[in-house]
């Protein structure tokens, strides 16, 4: 079988279309023209005026490693901490209890891409640097799994000192403020996963009551859209060209592309009557083909940013300050003893109790919703399934998948104070949620 190299270093087991006319070959030279000259006057008044049209209509991908950086303003922070990165580095290596776990994950991310597909190769080794680097640097976070897709896709347009300090920006900064993602437990995703909830009912409320009806919380779909900016949730393509206006927008982008694709999607979804169609719909036929031109649905999305900000749901609001960076990010914290031997602490935070009764009350009040909406429609209580609130055909089992798969653990397994912790997904949990009583 044919293997073909394809634009962004994604490696194909059969041959690609030509999908590229000569036309559009010379209209992207001629762009690429404009942005050079661009990127050498950055600070003047007239890059500012056009700076926001032309990463609408997509930055020139051999343009992505200059022009990422000046949006995050890389240069600046590698300025103001000279040899902060290589010091973070050599403590890493020495003293982070994490790096077992980066060294797991390093080797499963991104393999289908030429730069990570072998074994300990150059961009391998340096995303598990600066991983390791991160775990000591930011002592609250640590490492949590979701960042080695940020970190893995950082790398592909940069070095590894600025994929370092363009992940701590994305972290840190309040315009992304990806910080609350990733702390114990992700206060972040509770407050997006809400907003979220809140537009579709604004917006699309009969596919909202569609969700409901099978039991499908947003959660079980939504969290690589969160966590690592649709990352493997729509082609690679259309991932970048979110992440260029992410980049120079902030996490309201994040909300709007979430709106996005349900709304693209709203029909196709409609008529899937069965919760692990629509989860696979999502997740995997998004991914493999999203059904829509890049510039369409970037024209979608510029749309829906309108659309939410004249409705006052553009934004869910600036972090409370317990998603922001609570210690200094750059002083080493030696890890304890427990951390160090890798021992779980034996009862539960408050905010660890918090965060799996969240989940539960979430489950709670989409089996409540549901239940009104067969009521609404003279369906027997009996149609309903006791334990969960699903319709019978949706299988226990189901449930099971979608909360012990890959995917969902994936993000959930996290560590506090250098500690490895499995917040939501630990079998008491997943217990209490099979078997409360109705």
């Amino acid at each position: 079988m044919d293997m073909l190299l394809g634009i962004y270093g994604f490696i194909h087991d059969e041959r690609l279309p030509q999908r590229t006319a000569p036309q559009k070959v010379n209209i992207e030279v001629e762009r690429e023209k404009k942005w050079v000259k661009m990127l050498a006057h950055w600070d003047t008044p007239e890059t500012k005026q056009k700076l926001h049209r032309r990463i609408y209509k997509g930055i020139p991908n051999s343009l992505r490693i200059n022009t990422w950086c000046k949006l995050l303003q890389v240069n600046r922070i590698k300025f103001e901490n000279p040899g902060k990165y290589q010091d973070m580095l050599k403590l890493g290596k020495l003293w982070s209890t994490d790096v077992r776990q980066i060294d797991s994950d390093v080797n499963r991310q991104f393999r289908e891409h030429q730069f990570y597909r072998e074994r300990y190769s150059e961009k391998q080794c340096a995303l598990f640097n600066v991983l390791c680097a991160y775990s000591i640097y930011n002592s609250e976070v640590g490492y949590c799994q979701g960042m080695s897709g940020l970190a893995g896709v950082l790398l592909m347009y940069m070095d590894e000192e600025d994929a370092f300090w363009a992940l701590a920006i994305l972290l840190s900064d309040k315009r992304y403020a990806m910080h609350g993602l990733f702390i114990e437990g992700f206060p972040k995703l509770t407050r997006f996963l809400e907003h979220h909830d809140k537009i579709l009912t604004k917006f699309m409320p009969k596919l909202k009551h569609h969700f409901d009806k099978f039991g499908l919380d947003a959660i079980l779909y939504s969290l690589k859209w969160f966590f690592v900016c649709f990352v493997e949730r729509v082609p690679f393509s259309l991932c970048l060209r979110v992440w260029d206006i992410y980049l120079l927008d902030g996490e309201r982008v994040i909300t709007a592309m979430a709106y996005t694709i349900l709304k693209l999607h709203k029909k196709a979804i409609m008529k899937l009557n069965d919760m692990d169609l629509i989860v696979n719909y999502i997740q995997v036929k998004l991914h493999k083909d999203f059904g829509y031109d890049d510039d369409i649905v970037i024209y979608h999305l510029e749309k829906s940013m309108e659309e939410l900000r004249r409705a006052k749901l553009d934004y869910p609001g600036p972090p409370p300050p317990n998603e922001l960076p609570q210690r200094m990010l750059g002083v080493f914290v030696e890890p304890d003893k427990k951390s160090k031997i890798g021992q779980r602490a034996e009862n539960f935070s408050e905010t660890e109790k918090q965060t799996r009764a969240n989940v539960i009350l979430r489950r709670e009040k989409a089996a409540l919703e549901l239940q009104e909406l067969r009521v609404s429609q003279s369906d027997t209580v009996s149609d309903l399934n006791p334990s969960i609130g699903l319709p019978l055909h949706t299988s226990q089992a189901t449930l099971d998948i979608h909360l012990e798969s890959p995917i969902f653990s994936y993000v959930f397994t996290c560590r506090t104070d250098t500690q490895p912790v499995n917040y939501l997904l630990n079998k008491k949990v997943i217990s209490k949620i099979k078997n409360r009583q109705p």
